[in-house]
């Protein structure tokens, strides 16, 4: 009996052997995928932009940090300068759990580095940035990735010198501001009437720049004129200059508009802008009024990126012929003799021959050819610094975007698309998306009095 016992429990433990070993493997597996989640190590990870060389009075670290798996478990940003480390930030996030995610995966942090705050000092430094996650990694303390960077910190902002502030400013004319600084500089340039018009280097002259200004014409006053500069460091000055405003005499007339005019004209611009509804008039006040705005403004986008070198060597050449409209020009649209619009013409229309040859004012880049709205055919130029030429109502356009031309060079041939009602050149031209009279850079005496000569005299001081 005592036998068959011991033979039957030796049994049992032989059936039992492959449970408690599937068991067993089961517990390791579980032990083992709990030893990875929880004993990961990998890393968390930092991105955002280059930690910026030089830190100011309104510098901002603007960080992207993320872990994953175990999740975030705190962030410290530093700063040291010779014995003494000051803690710009230090984040500890709560423990979410035991398992995946016990801390965020993801944090966005804009940190303003409060250097008054921290009392340091200008001159050299050294940064850290350390996130740590919640891995049981490193004996319990989680994986850390650190990032150390020598910077430089610079309180103060840069000085500028006013060398030359164009002294008189139509309205719709342009002119040129010329300044120093005291550093380098990143963000700099002229400001008036709202607009901003980038600083240039002049060459051979060390931290000294030239500003191309326009006052537009609708100005009344000559208002909000400084120039500004931004250091590496992100810090700020300003100092205003005076310049003084010229009325101008800008001229009013009537355009009486006829059915064949509507009736040749609304076709071709519906051919462009299908979304043109209602009758006639209606699409033409949509095409005089909100398409015009949509075309200047497209005008306005083409000169935002201006060359840095200067093109054109003097003066702008005039397209041969008798002028049909002036710069400026105010005008009131009467349809069957009564007022039904009013717009400002801001170019000059020239007509020569039918299909006259239409040649570069100045050597340039081109930054656009084709239809644009009420300009119809159009090229634009960039000569440098700010400085653009517009020329439309082609009939044929003879260059591409990106190539070089010079005064000798055919952009196209006059013609009568866009709003246009005979054969004609349209000319612009503009100061940093600004228009201005281009009468003024036709004239070899303004030329030399604003420009040539300010430039010659200001590179004595």
């Amino acid at each position: 009996m005592a036998k068959q016992q011991i033979k039957k429990m030796g049994n049992n433990r032989k059936l039992l052997r492959p449970f408690f070993l599937l068991l067993l493997v089961a517990l390791l597996a579980v032990a083992g995928f709990g030893a990875l989640t929880i004993f990961e190590s990998e890393k968390p990870v930092i991105a955002m932009g280059e930690i910026p060389e030089y830190i100011g009075t309104d510098t901002t670290l603007d960080l992207t940090l993320s872990d994953a798996k175990s999740g975030l478990r705190s962030i410290r940003i530093a700063i040291k300068q010779g014995n003494q480390e000051k803690e710009v930030l230090h984040t500890d996030y709560p423990r979410q759990g035991y398992w995946r995610k016990a801390g965020p995966t993801e944090v966005k942090e804009k940190q303003l580095v409060d250097l008054k705050k921290l009392g340091l000092k200008d001159g050299p430094a050294e940064i850290t940035l350390e996130v740590r996650d919640y891995s049981f990694w490193g004996f319990f303390q989680g994986n850390l990735t650190r990032v150390v960077k020598n910077i430089t910190i610079d309180t103060k902002p840069p000085k500028i010198n006013l060398l030359h502030a164009t002294r008189y400013l139509k309205q719709g004319g342009a002119g040129i501001v010329i300044y120093q600084t005291s550093e380098d500089v990143v963000h700099h340039g002229a400001q008036i009437n709202g607009n901003f018009h980038p600083g240039f280097p002049l060459s051979g002259r060390e931290h000294t720049y030239i500003a191309y200004i326009a006052l537009p014409y609708e100005a009344t006053a000559i208002v909000d004129a400084k120039v500004m500069a931004e250091d590496l460091a992100g810090n700020k000055t300003a100092i205003g200059f005076t310049s003084t405003y010229k009325r101008a005499n800008q001229k009013h007339d009537t355009i009486a508009l006829s059915d064949s005019f509507l009736a040749t004209k609304i076709p071709e611009f519906e051919e462009h802008y299908p979304e043109m509804k209602g009758d006639v008039i209606e699409k033409y006040l949509y095409t005089n009024r909100n398409l015009r705005d949509i075309n200047n403004k497209k005008i306005h986008d083409l000169c935002k990126n201006p060359a840095p070198e200067r093109f054109w060597k003097g003066v702008f050449q005039r397209m041969p012929g008798s002028p049909r409209a002036g710069f400026a020009d105010h005008r009131t649209y009467d349809y069957k003799g009564k007022p039904i619009d009013e717009q400002v013409h801001l170019g000059v229309d020239i007509a020569s021959t039918e299909r006259a040859e239409v040649k570069a004012a100045e050597a340039g880049k081109v930054v656009f050819t084709g239809y644009n709205g009420i300009y119809g055919e159009m090229v634009v130029l960039d000569h440098g610094q700010g400085i653009f030429s517009l020329y439309s109502h082609l009939s044929q356009i003879n260059v591409t975007v990106e190539s070089l031309v010079d005064q000798n060079t055919v952009l196209g041939l006059t013609g009568t698309t866009g709003m246009a009602g005979g054969d004609h050149l349209h000319y612009s031209m503009l100061i940093n998306g600004v228009f201005v009279n281009p009468v003024e850079w036709w004239d070899p005496h303004w030329i030399g009095v604003t420009i040539t000569e300010p430039l010659a005299s200001s590179n004595s001081h």
